[in-house]
């Protein structure tokens, strides 16, 4: 069973898109006026949210989860490469913020000004941040969104980076110039931890790792009666996403109906247990005998 959440997933998308462009504006304006490295920096990875949602917007509309003639597992891998987009995207604003820093310290630069105004428009975009990052991460658990769920982790990123950021503005505020450089590094590593944990969480989909331990998918299978071995299991996908399960089933059955009837079980288990998950099983007869089958016969 597929389920098609591309429709919420846009609308989230398009409010997103708004709110960060509203962000980066503020941060670019503020940041122009202050003269500060590290907001200007902030400014430049909230670029990447606004190209993000667009890149999400992208990925959404041809990750549908129905399968056609040229994608008969469907097109939900569209979605984790856009996911990848955006740790490609923070990877590029990590290398900004550490680049425009080194120079900062090597070349010297002008003497950063803030003012109590200034710092409250700071605080306007920390809570439109924090806003967008759990209405995201809320609507991508419920929909089962990675690229929704992967721009939240981008906005909780952000959500620190303002709060180093304003940090070192208040510094700066007291005299203490010095703070607005060195929390410049930080800011590019909480970008690059953001980044490494987007890949994370969607690499094994693209690259077809296992999303499910052989024995747990064994365990249920020879619970059903008429089912005396089973092997060759094989399972990809995400794990309440979308998981793919194959295996060869050795059953117990006189005729052909009898089979059908326990594979329709076992389906209907492995269902009911990883769901959404489609299931491709190859039936063998009682004394099937070879040396793929890596697991002990149920005892009757």
């Amino acid at each position: 069973m597929t389920y098609d959440n591309r429709a919420e997933v846009r609308k989230v998308l398009i409010i997103t898109l708004i709110l960060n462009l509203f962000v980066m504006g503020l941060k670019a304006v503020v940041g122009y006026w202050t003269g500060s490295l590290s907001l200007l920096a902030d400014a430049l990875h909230s670029v990447t949210d606004s190209a993000n949602n667009v890149l999400g917007l992208i990925a959404s509309k041809f990750s549908s989860p129905q399968p056609d003639r040229e994608h008969p597992y469907g097109h939900q891998k569209f979605e984790a490469v856009g996911a990848l987009g955006i740790a490609a995207f923070l990877g590029i604003a990590c290398f900004e913020i550490l680049q425009g820093a080194v120079e900062r310290i090597l070349k010297g630069g002008a003497t950063v000004t803030i003012s109590p105004p200034e710092l409250w428009l700071l605080l306007i975009v920390l809570g439109i941040n924090i806003f967008v990052a759990f209405y995201e991460r809320s609507v991508g658990k419920r929909v089962r969104s990675p690229i929704l769920i992967a721009d939240a982790t981008h906005t909780m990123s952000d959500i620190w980076v303002t709060i180093s950021v304003i940090g070192g503005l208040i510094g700066v505020w007291l005299g203490y110039q010095w703070m607005d450089v060195v929390l410049a590094f930080p800011v590019a590593l909480l970008v690059f931890w953001s980044g490494w944990s987007v890949l994370k969480e969607n690499l094994p989909l693209l690259v077809d790792q296992m999303a499910i331990a052989p024995e747990a998918i064994h365990t249920i299978a020879v619970s059903v009666p008429g089912v005396i071995n089973c092997h060759d299991i094989a399972s990809r996908g995400v794990l309440g996403r979308q998981v793919f399960i194959e295996m060869h089933l050795i059953v117990d059955a006189p005729d052909v109906e009898t089979a059908h009837q326990i594979t329709e079980e076992v389906e209907s288990r492995l269902e009911q247990r990883f769901s959404p998950v489609r299931i491709v099983i190859h039936v063998e007869p009682p004394a099937y005998e070879s040396e793929q089958i890596s697991f002990e016969p149920k005892t009757k």
